[in-house]
């Protein structure tokens, strides 16, 4: 089986975290562009991910599948015959109780008790079916969008597939 990258924190275990006011300490995510492209184009098709199963995205996997996808549709389309639109954003504020690994560490910690954790980072919380990342381009740039999609897909570390919708039709 092979290895699955963001299994610590994929699975929807704890309730939604997200009452920002009363937390202090979030880091901000590092996701900081969420449309990429050009917003005024005259596009055929649009292309999307949609989650294949209930998880979590953490922050930074969102940003890296987004510098991926972007460097790749503006080397391949072009910068103004596409846009990328990230539809998910991390509310969900993920901690963590952290532990010390040297020699004499028992003496200066307490396990489990008390272990609510700090706040490292975020993640989006992505139901079945919800649409994490869009594309859309004219109709001949079709396999490059699927291939900017897939390497998308790859860094977020959850199922998904890809679907093609018409946003013009087609005069015959």
């Amino acid at each position: 089986m092979p290895l699955r990258p963001a299994r610590c924190y994929k699975e929807l275990k704890k309730p939604p975290y997200t009452r920002k006011e009363y937390i202090d300490g979030i880091p901000q995510p590092k996701i900081s562009k969420f449309v990429m492209g050009n917003p005024y184009g005259d596009f055929d098709v649009v292309l999307e991910l949609v989650s294949l199963e209930f998880a979590q995205i953490r922050h930074n996997a969102l940003e890296a599948g987004r510098v991926m996808a972007n460097k790749y549709l503006s080397k391949n389309v072009g910068d103004d015959k596409y846009l990328l639109i990230i539809r998910q954003y991390p509310h969900h504020v993920l901690r963590e109780n952290k532990m010390m690994a040297f020699a004499g560490a028992d003496r200066l910690q307490d396990g489990m008790r008390q272990a609510f954790g700090k706040p490292i980072g975020t993640a989006a919380r992505v139901k079945f079916g919800s649409v994490i990342a869009e594309v859309r381009i004219p109709r001949s740039a079709i396999p490059q969008a699927k291939e900017a999609l897939r390497r998308l897909k790859d860094k977020l570390g959850i199922n998904a597939r890809i679907v093609i919708k018409e946003l013009k039709t087609t005069s015959s």
